[in-house]
């Protein structure tokens, strides 16, 4: 009891305070179970007025091996539990008991995959204009499976069946503007897009959206869905040759783009870099009310391009293949050029399952995630909300002030994803701190590895609701590791193998384990069949061994499974350095240097020797604002962290200080840049 008052003293509780928190705690230790005590704690002690660092002490107290061994910070309420999703749809499969028979439900989902498929498909009201007679053929193996085979439909026409006036979308800007659209005015727009479209290209052919995830922008990809053409959307903040890249490897034959982006009350030029390279025919909307820059001969204005007649307010999806590609999205490009992935017509059907079933997303909630519609979530986020009868919610601006948390509150969100990074933030700025979520039914994360601590935070933001931690990828469609509503959750921790997909974890001889390198078992829904720049074959089922004759897809990340059943992401295979002869992940060693009070970022990176001496550890760090430290006194601290919580063998040779890490759109460090940089100014370049 005295070491927790004193800890309690330390994290900012007065010694009257701390003395008796620390009396109860210890009374409920040793009444009760870890998780138990946890549960009382989060109802009768933990308050909002508290400092988080209150919080994450008792935490620590209640889970000695937090670290080590993923801890429950939140817990189903039975109350609840037969009124979501996932367990009507097991007490319907005829299973009683949701918690203690969702294995046996997860095993059914992945052994019976043409069952699960066609009922999440029913559930979900798919319309096809040519009805399926069959889920799946499998005739040229599980690498390449057909779905729907003989079918035909346009998956946009399964994004309407909401009521006319249910909203369909809320949206807000850096300014505060509030903007609206129903299902039935959404439909509308998309339709007068896709008929305008067909004036300018033909089905199939690819289309460019370079802009920021607005109201136009959703109804811009719908529409071009119904069109029968391709959406090869692009984020806005990459470079004009970034850009001139994907356009290209996509053979895009018309852009819309806006011509400026309003970011924290600045005006940043857009048309002005799609037109300094050699870019197609032009159609450019206005970030406000109309456009001020001259534009090339070949392009359009909006409003020439966009018909206003009652007529075009009406369209008739183009009926497609169900592999026909809706979209082409590319990877992070965090290594040479980036893969080109299509996704189809079924791909939707993944990412909505998933928020049907891991999300609990229900009809009715709104659900939040900022993101882009060059990046996976984006397309992600429009088709698990629309196809679930849900609203999409959009905010403009950058989501790092409280404007955006006031966003969140106002617009009555009540699923709010996020990356690890953006919460990182809100803790160091304190800016979510004080604000009213009581719409808010759960967090969801993805993008990167959590952080425990952090994660911490953001469910102590909204009295500890749950976190879906969310992993997956482009060419999955959404997840292969999750969470549900059903099982505790641990901060940074997952649950459970997505629904009607499975995985093995393999060590380097092949061999299956707890804690290796994570291969698929293909195949399911979502899973892509092809890329556009690559061999297909060669990325992902190249010299992979076989699990008991099954084949197994590489995807590259590594992962640890644990005793209590949680599971953490450790890293990507390919950040994986060898220190000291032995083995550890960059995400691993970026854990330990969060854990200095003056980090805001870091990242890890191994270089060989010139010598062909012992491989050399770089750590590259953002301090938090205002920080101030000697880099020496930094380097020594650094290694202190290391060696207490990983190994004394890894030994840092360098320490960089930046103002910020190189980052892809979808929030992954770019190691090569650091890498590639580094070694410039060694070989003073």
């Amino acid at each position: 009891m005295e070491a927790l008052t004193i800890a309690l003293q330390q994290a900012g509780l007065a010694a009257r305070q701390a003395e008796k928190m620390a009396a109860q705690v210890t009374s409920l230790l040793n009444s009760l179970s870890p998780e138990a005590c946890w549960q009382k704690i989060v109802t009768t002690l933990l308050h909002p007025k508290l400092a988080f660092s209150v919080h994450l002490c008792l935490y620590k107290a209640v889970y000695p091996n937090w670290e080590k061994m993923p801890a429950p910070a939140w817990f189903p309420e039975e109350r609840l539990l037969k009124k979501t999703n996932l367990a009507q749809l097991m007490a319907e499969r005829g299973y009683k008991n949701p918690q203690h028979d969702y294995p046996a439900f997860h095993r059914w989902s992945v052994e019976h995959s043409t069952d699960f498929w066609r009922k999440m498909t029913a559930l979900l009201n798919i319309q096809f204009d040519i009805p399926y007679t069959q889920i799946m053929d499998l005739t040229a193996g599980v690498e390449a499976p057909r779905w729907f085979p003989q079918a035909k439909l346009n998956i946009a026409n399964s994004c309407f069946q909401a009521k006319k006036r249910s909203l369909a979308l809320i949206s807000q800007t850096e300014q505060g503007k509030i903007h609206q659209l129903t299902y039935e005015e959404l439909d509308q727009l998309s339709n007068r897009i896709a008929n305008c479209l067909r004036r300018h290209v033909k089905t199939g052919a690819a289309v460019g959206l370079i802009m920021p995830m607005t109201a136009n922008a959703v109804a811009l990809f719908l529409g071009i869905i119904k069109a029968g053409a391709v959406v090869v959307a692009i984020p806005d903040s990459f470079s004009a040759k970034e850009m001139e890249t994907r356009l290209q490897l996509a053979a895009v034959e018309v852009i819309f783009c806006q011509d400026q982006i309003i970011r924290g009350g600045k005006l940043l030029p857009l048309y002005e870099k799609v037109t300094s390279i050699k870019s197609p025919k032009t159609i450019v909307l206005p970030a406000e009310n109309k456009i001020f820059m001259q534009l090339r001969g070949q392009d359009l204005p909006w409003d020439d391009f966009l018909s206003t007649t009652k007529e075009d307010e009406l369209f008739t999806p183009i009926s497609c293949d169900p592999h026909d590609p809706i979209t082409i999205l590319f990877s992070s490009g965090t290594s040479g050029t980036p893969k080109a992935l299509p996704w189809n017509h079924t791909t939707p059907l993944k990412c909505a399952s998933d928020a049907w079933l891991h999300h609990n997303l229900q009809s009715g909630d709104i659900f939040c995630w900022p993101s882009n519609l060059g990046w996976m979530m984006g397309p992600w986020l429009i088709f698990a909300c629309l196809l679930n009868k849900a609203t999409v919610a959009l905010y403009s601006g950058t989501p790092t002030g409280k404007s955006f948390g006031q966003f969140i509150r106002h617009a009555k969100v009540t699923h709010l994803g996020v990356v690890p990074t953006l919460v990182k933030n809100w803790r160091t700025s304190r800016c979510m701190e004080g604000l009213s979520w009581k719409a808010l039914k759960l967090f969801t994360s993805t993008g990167e590895r959590s952080n425990i601590d952090d994660m911490l935070y953001l469910m102590s933001l909204a009295n500890y609701l749950p976190i879906i931690e969310y992993c997956g990828g482009t060419e999955i469609g959404g997840a292969y590791l999750t969470g549900t509503v059903l099982q505790p959750a641990a901060p940074a921790a997952f649950t459970t193998p997505a629904l009607g997909l499975d995985f093995v974890l393999l060590d380097e001889d092949g061999k299956t384990t707890n804690k290796g390198e994570l291969a698929l078992l293909p195949p399911s829904i979502g899973l892509s069949t092809q890329l556009l720049n690559q061999d297909h074959h060669a990325v992902y089922y190249a010299n992979m061994p076989k699990i008991e004759g099954k084949v197994l897809r590489r995807h590259g990340d590594q992962i640890e499974h644990y005793a209590n059943g949680f599971y953490r992401l450790l890293g990507r295979v390919d950040d994986v350095m060898k220190l000291g002869g032995i083995k550890v992940s960059s995400a691993e060693l970026e854990s330990s240097l969060y854990t200095h009070p003056l980090v805001y970022d870091a990242a890890a990176i191994a270089l060989d020797a010139p010598d062909g001496g012992p491989t050399q550890l770089v750590i590259f760090i953002v301090l938090k604002q205002n920080a101030k430290i000697e880099l020496t006194q930094l380097k020594q601290e650094l290694q202190s962290e290391i060696k207490e919580r990983l190994n004394p063998l890894f030994k840092i040779a360098d320490v960089v200080v930046l103002a910020a890490l190189p980052r892809t759109a979808s929030n992954k460090i770019v190691r090569r840049t650091l890498r590639d940089n580094y070694l410039k100014i060694k070989q003073g370049l």
